[in-house]
């Protein structure tokens, strides 16, 4: 009995310490989003500058980023990736924080990016391996965590500014977070759930390297990749949506700053929310129906959304769509994973890959708006939902692996 009493509560331990890394690298997004205006103004930034804060370290922090799945394999080797990652997680916020000059600032956001790739999702991937039938409800609560601290962030901001602080300190405070839940990390072993350390399995250091031929042999084999296609044109619809919800709203709807700033809140408020609801959901629901129910609901949403008059009621229904599409990531990633047993590293390297062709979606709806207008932009996004009832529909049919299968919680 009292080998199972620690167990259980090593596996508490162990979730809240991957969950506390996920909570620490949206809070720094959120923070970075909330604070570039003051960071513009402070380092006397250009449009230009600011651009390519956004769009250098996405590509040449991927570009970095990409092999760290596959070669962090498992066991002691990926705990070391892990750790190491965290590590120069924590350096790369301090030196954005105390950045002087556009260089180093710029230099410190393309570090962040594999060393979060290494911190955060090896550790995601530890977690997936640690209870694969508890794949969809581990994800619904990483995107809860991932969610409250992409809210958080701009809170900080706001807090240090509120008490006389700068945006550096709201950065310092951040990397403070983020030693936290290293330390977290290290004192659990970077134990799963189900209470299995990272190291337990010392001879499976290799079992994640297969060899790039190989790597998509097994990825096209195991129909991983529908699951990495989904995974970014669901994104359209929750990131790209969200980056361009408040030019839409102040352009086509020509409301004030404050009102579209609040529409930001209320898109991040009720996507906290309905990860909320979803984490006992996927206890009980099979992932794959519940993702079709919500995929069907953004079918109606989008566009009620988009033809709506009254800025109250495009509001109410930006509640709503945010809600419907909480399952869309959590549910997708498990699959992903699911389609990959046993290669957790492959699907990080896999997800890399994709991000680095997702990222022409913003591009793709920035040029249709700088032509045609960013209301045609944004009605575009309907077809999202179409292409997401497709691909599952077939992925059904196949009936492989524990992604096939019930996402139910074990007691």
């Amino acid at each position: 009995m009292g080998v199972v009493v620690r167990r259980s509560r090593s596996a508490a331990a162990g979730l809240l310490a991957a969950l506390a890394v996920e909570f620490a690298d949206e809070l720094v997004d959120g923070t970075k989003s909330a604070a570039m205006p003051l960071i513009k103004h402070d380092l006397a930034l250009t449009y230009l500058q600011v651009g390519l804060l956004a769009a250098v370290p996405l590509i040449l922090g991927s570009l970095i980023e990409l092999p760290v799945g596959v070669l962090s394999g498992s066991g002691r080797r990926r705990r070391r990736f892990v750790l190491t990652g965290g590590l120069v997680f924590i350096v790369a916020v301090l030196g954005a924080g105390l950045a002087g000059s556009f260089p180093v600032l710029l230099a410190a956001l393309v570090v962040f990016f594999p060393a979060s790739g290494a911190f955060v999702s090896l550790t995601q991937s530890a977690l997936m391996d640690a209870d694969p039938a508890r794949r969809g409800p581990l994800m619904a609560r990483w995107t809860l965590a991932g969610s409250a601290g992409s809210v958080a962030g701009p809170l900080l901001v706001a807090a240090v500014l509120a008490a006389g602080g700068s945006w550096r300190l709201a950065f310092v405070l951040v990397a403070i977070a983020g030693a936290v839940s290293w330390l977290a990390i290290a004192a659990t072993g970077a134990a799963g759930p189900a209470g299995q350390p990272a190291d337990a399995d010392p001879d499976d250091d290799s079992a994640d390297w297969p060899g790039l031929r190989a790597a998509i042999r097994i990825s096209a084999r195991a129909g991983s990749l529908r699951w990495l296609v989904l995974l970014e044109v669901a994104d359209l619809l929750l990131d790209v949506f969200t980056a361009f919800l408040a030019l839409y709203l102040v352009s086509a709807m020509h409301a004030s700053p404050s009102i579209a700033a609040l529409g930001v809140a209320i898109r991040l408020g009720a996507g906290l929310a309905g990860y909320a609801m979803l984490t006992p959901m996927l206890d009980r629901i099979d992932g794959r129906r519940l993702l079709r129910a919500s995929v069907l609901a953004a079918g109606l949403l989008v566009p009620a959304f988009l033809l709506v008059p009254g800025i109250a009621a495009k509001l109410a229904l930006l509640a709503a769509l945010s809600i419907a599409t909480a399952p869309w990531y959590p549910v997708l990633m498990a699959e992903l994973y699911a389609s990959l047993p046993g290669r957790s590293g492959l699907a990080v390297s896999l997800s890399s890959a994709a991000g680095l062709a997702g990222a022409a979606g913003p591009l793709a709806v920035g040029l249709l708006a700088q032509h045609l207008g960013l209301s045609w932009a944004m009605a575009v996004l309907c077809v999202v939902p179409l292409v997401m009832l497709a691909v599952p529909a077939s992925a059904r049919r196949d009936g492989r692996g524990p992604g096939s299968a019930k996402l139910r919680c074990r007691d």
